[in-house]
């Protein structure tokens, strides 16, 4: 039986760990032919290992994308995946954090998008329906959180550049979405716990704000990410999708 998405090539960032490599996994396991990508080379090698095509790509670099991205063939789907989380209120954030938030957060996203463009294009006219999924969080135009202040407007921003996209390309069959998790365990989440004053509070206050009485898992979002890619999701774009245990009930 084929795969959701057989055939299809796919490109997904920060794909070396976390939610960014579950999704390469789940992707391939699907029958996509995935171009995996991360600052960190070394942590795509156990992708690698399982057929996975891998490459290094910061971000950041505009060269380096328009090099890795543009270089990569025609794509049917883009999962923009990296991102960082600066912790603080506005009296706490600093110019150099709110930049890196910017950087990394949303114009990496739109050098990868807009290098990866033309080639999504093509894909559309050839087979009427290519994809974006863009990570974006519950932290955003959704809802507001205390001490998220460059993280939250940087989130809010990526929901508005998906909805440009998805307006944009609509007629040419490209589509856009946004996903919008919750708190999700992953080495990032795990790095900021540790680095908190009382590490087992910071965890609990964590799993406190979910309804659901844990935080998420990988697994429980990457199967999204799938959908957004997917065929079955072909008349859908545009959206924020939230995926949070229920916060925003």
């Amino acid at each position: 039986m084929a795969g959701r998405l057989e055939g299809k090539r796919i490109l997904i960032t920060a794909a070396g760990q976390g939610m960014g490599r579950a999704a390469a996994l789940a992707c391939a396991a699907e029958g996509a032919r995935v171009l995996a990508t991360d600052r960190d080379a070394g942590l795509l090698e156990d992708l690698a290992a399982q057929g996975i095509e891998t490459a290094a790509l910061d971000v950041t670099d505009a060269g380096a994308v328009r090099a890795v991205v543009g270089g990569a063939g025609d794509l049917d789907g883009l999962f923009n995946c990296a991102g960082i989380v600066v912790n603080g209120a506005l009296g706490d954030t600093v110019e150099a954090e709110w930049h890196a938030s910017f950087d990394v957060n949303i114009h990496a996203m739109f050098h990868v998008t807009r290098a990866a463009l033309p080639g999504l294009l093509r894909r559309a006219e050839a087979t009427g329906a290519a994809s974006v999924v863009n990570m974006a969080s519950m932290a955003s135009s959704v809802k507001g959180f205390a001490n998220r202040c460059a993280y939250g407007t940087t989130k809010a921003a990526v929901i508005g550049f998906t909805k440009s996209v998805a307006a944009d390309y609509v007629r040419a069959g490209l589509r856009a979405n946004a996903l919008c998790p919750g708190t999700v365990d992953t080495p990032s989440l795990r790095g900021r716990i540790a680095a908190a004053a009382d590490p087992a509070q910071a965890e609990r206050d964590f799993i406190a704000r979910q309804p659901m009485g844990r935080l998420a898992h990988v697994n429980d979002l990457a199967p999204m990410v799938v959908y957004l890619l997917s065929d079955e999701s072909r008349f859908m774009s545009g959206q924020a999708v939230v995926v949070d245990g229920g916060v925003t009930i």
